[in-house]
């Protein structure tokens, strides 16, 4: 059993802040894009956080976690033992095809509104004339068709399992002896498709949203569309953990007005103007923020001397 808060780096008291804050750090230090060989404790970090940043999730796995002869992991344990090593079907047993991960950029206003987004992605999909299959078959004698070999070890109580791809056919559970004309053989081939994206508010950069079955198609499977979304705070706004920031430029007129309008993404808010004007401390505006944060506005002072 994974240990998911040593995979964040947080101790099991962590606050949900801390373990969301931890998640944004360890994501960006070993994704793929920046650090080749951090696929796979890339993927670790996502499914820890999928975990723990889910309230029942959460209590489900530290109830497992401290009692770890309760729950699913322990009656699968007695299932694979009485079953003598079988494998179930052929799908349950295969390796997980590689996630497809897509980032997709939205701006802090999108953020705090939520948002429904076209994203546009070419992925492999089953090839129609030979369903996938790559051509004329026969089930794998070695696997019997499984797509993996199945390792008994230990006996009695502690009799485990130890599972590997078939060698004979590459995990696909079958041998070709005719490939296809239209794939030859691949199985497979390249669709350019599109779909709309619903994002809800408060979305965080670098948050991952999974969509089932929408990845690509490998050995009889479709593999998981990931979804990264990406915060662009070069704009007007800026998304800082929950709080929103915006920069207001002050004119001579507006320093001697008794309020200022400012723009918000629910609408423009008509603030007092404070009787100090201190370019140095922004104004804070609490609950305008994401979910529980604030909004803080910088004041820029700038104007044309001519104007006095």
């Amino acid at each position: 059993m994974k240990d998911y808060f040593n995979i964040l780096e947080v101790s099991e008291d962590a606050t949900d802040e801390e373990i969301k804050k931890q998640y944004r750090k360890l994501s960006k230090k070993y994704h793929p894009d920046v650090n080749p060989d951090g696929a796979d404790k890339f993927k670790d970090i996502a499914e820890a956080y999928d975990v723990l940043s889910d309230p029942q999730k959460k209590t489900n796995y530290i109830n497992e976690k401290n009692n770890p002869f309760q729950g699913t992991q322990f009656e699968d344990f007695f299932k694979n033992m009485f079953r003598g090593g079988a494998p179930n079907t052929p799908f349950t047993n295969r390796p997980k095809n590689p996630d497809k991960i897509i980032k997709m950029v939205i701006t802090p206003t999108e953020s705090y509104l939520g948002v429904d987004k076209d994203v546009n992605f070419q992925r492999n999909v089953g090839c129609s004339d030979c369903g996938g299959s790559g051509g004329d078959h026969h089930h794998c004698t070695q696997c019997h068709g499984s797509g993996v070999l199945v390792q008994v070890v230990g006996s009695g109580f502690f009799q485990q399992q130890v599972r590997r791809t078939c060698p004979s056919c590459n995990g696909r559970g079958y041998i070709i002896t005719k490939y296809c004309n239209t794939c030859s053989g691949v199985g497979t081939k390249s669709s350019f498709e599109s779909m709309k994206i619903n994002l809800p508010k408060g979305v965080d950069d670098g948050q991952f949203f999974k969509i089932p079955e929408r990845g690509d198609f490998n050995n009889g499977f479709y593999g998981d569309l990931i979804i990264q979304a990406m915060i662009d705070n070069t704009g007007d706004f800026q998304k800082m953990g929950n709080d929103l920031i915006y920069n207001l430029n002050l004119g001579y007129k507006d320093l001697l007005s008794d309020s200022f309008m400012i723009p918000h993404p629910s609408g423009d808010l008509k603030v007092p103007s404070p009787d100090l004007i201190d370019t140095t401390r922004p104004l804070r505006l609490k609950g305008k923020g994401y979910q529980n944060g604030d909004m803080y506005v910088k004041l820029n002072v700038k104007f044309n001397k001519k104007d006095l």
